[in-house]
């Protein structure tokens, strides 16, 4: 049977680049720790359908059955698509009447929202996309079956992932694909915001929706003239408050001469499909898209040059990432160079620290995700908003600059001057001998402990907040000694660990 499979699934992948082998790696790895429920992060542009798909056909090869979950339709064809791409043409396709549907199959792309009406096909192996959108179906189905459990996700930030994986597989940043020119640089304006001054909030945290429709139809006229004046008629994602707001964006874009349709919950599936095939095409009539949320997640033009930001957020980084995500795929097919966004919500402002961090680190653990969406951000004015970069003055800037890379760095609380035979004390603890002694104990912690995922990072990140330098060059983590762990660096990790749990708590 799993020879049959071998014929009918060769498969035809692209080589993985250095981080999609480092994540199948990592799965693998996960696995025999034995990790039945897996969550790989990995941000816009680094391939999680093609890490999924890859994951099924593994299983298929085995004689397993594999289903790769969707959880918005407009998703369904598109991994659809991909799966023959990569060869993988024999699969079915579980979604209301599709003329793919057959359940025979050992691969199948499904919805969970017809998997919530009609059930599970049989599945050894379930690729969850988008995982941190937690639909009660799957999270039932990986907390009771025995199917092992794969989560994609560019934010993992929801409430109570970190009860469903066990296991965190982060193997790149969005710094990283930057870097590598994966994704373009994400250039920012921010332009005349709705004032959000005593708006009501909803039971989660968040800005009613109604309040957030009211203050941005005062700013409609603004946000078409941002964009005549800086969008360059770039192709464009906007993003509405709700879909009367979307509504009233899109009669003034077209009232301006720019082609604008709506794309949302109450588009008719044949017009959503009419609309994806024209604004896909390089040179689509269709200038400006907009949405609520129907486009913020999977959605993957890549020539996308702009994203305009009109759904002001309190709490969730998480879709506000996945809204400017939209924007960063690079297209080497139109020589895009860099993403405009266009913010006149605020978030840009509200999220920079936060960003920035994920940006270039990502994540050590599902609980700092859901610690980031839990946080309520207020419009407190920072100098640095308005002065940008001190190098280049990119904005938005907080600590280190998406753009040139420039870092404030604090103060060091080391006592003595700097040197790397020196001993290392801070406040009145010595911690270690000299700064390589230092750095074998941060390696031996890091590898010690199976909850630090990006653990050469989390060395860095730790050596460099305590001396307020990198480690020295002849520093390496794969090739350093093991050595005992003095209680004094065990204790301040652990009590920095706790200061930063307290803090997210008391926020």
């Amino acid at each position: 049977m799993s020879a049959l499979f071998e014929d009918h699934y060769a498969g035809a992948f692209p080589p993985p680049r250095k981080f999609q082998a480092d994540a199948m790696r990592g799965i693998a790895e996960g696995l025999l720790a034995g990790h039945k429920n897996q969550m790989l992060m990995a941000p816009t542009g680094a391939g999680k359908t093609y890490l999924g798909l890859r994951v099924a056909h593994k299983a298929i090869k085995q004689g397993k059955r594999a289903t790769f979950l969707c959880d918005r339709i407009t998703l369904i064809d598109q991994t659809s698509r991909r799966a023959d791409e990569y060869g993988l043409r024999d699969h079915g396709v579980i979604q209301g009447d599709h003329h793919r549907q057959d359940w025979s199959m050992p691969l199948q792309i499904a919805s969970v929202q017809t998997i919530e009406s009609r059930g599970w096909p049989e599945t050894d192996v379930l690729i969850v996309d988008e995982a941190h959108t937690m639909r009660e179906a799957w999270v039932k189905y990986a907390q009771e079956r025995a199917a092992r459990v794969i989560g994609l996700s560019a934010t993992p930030f929801a409430r109570g992932l970190g009860r469903i994986f066990t296991n965190l597989i982060s193997p790149t940043t969005m710094h990283e694909l930057t870097q590598v020119g994966d994704l373009v640089p994400m250039r920012v304006l921010s332009c005349k915001r709705p004032d959000m001054a005593g708006a009501k909030v909803n039971e989660f945290g968040e800005w009613q929706s109604a309040e957030a429709e009211a203050r941005g139809m005062e700013i409609i006229g603004d946000v078409v003239t941002e964009w005549m004046r800086h969008g360059e008629g770039r192709k464009t994602i906007v993003f509405g408050a709700t879909i009367a707001h979307c509504e009233e964006l899109c009669r003034q874009f077209n009232e301006a001469g720019v082609f604008a349709s709506t794309f949302t919950k109450d588009t008719e599936p044949r017009e959503r499909a009419q609309l994806l095939a024209e604004f896909e095409k390089p040179d689509s009539s269709i200038r400006v898209l907009i949405s609520v949320e129907a486009l913020a997640k999977g959605f993957d033009v890549q020539d996308v040059g702009c994203v305009v930001d009109c759904r002001p957020l309190r709490k969730s980084l998480s879709t506000a990432i996945q809204m400017w995500g939209r924007g960063l795929r690079s297209s080497p097919q139109t020589g895009k160079q860099d993403c405009i966004l266009l913010d006149h919500s605020g978030n840009i402002i509200r999220f920079a620290a936060d960003f920035e961090r994920i940006y270039f680190h990502g994540l050590d653990s599902l609980d700092d995700g859901e610690a980031l969406d839990r946080q309520i951000r207020n419009d407190e004015k920072d100098e640095r908003e308005r002065t940008g970069c001190p190098s280049c003055q990119h904005k938005p800037f907080r600590k280190r600059c998406m753009a040139c890379g420039f870092e404030i760095v604090q103060p060091s609380e080391i006592v003595h001057e700097a040197g790397v035979m020196q001993e290392i004390v801070i406040g009145k603890k010595k911690l270690a001998d000299d700064k390589p002694h230092l750095w074998n104990q941060l390696v031996a912690y890091a590898n010690a402990n199976p909850r630090i995922q990006r653990k050469e990072a989390f060395c860095k990140a730790k050596f460099k907040d305590w001396t307020g330098d990198w480690p020295p060059r002849a520093c390496s983590f794969f090739n350093a000694p093991e050595v005992p762990i003095s209680d004094a660096v065990r204790s301040r990790i652990l009590s920095e660990d706790i200061r930063r749990r307290k803090a997210r708590a008391a926020a």
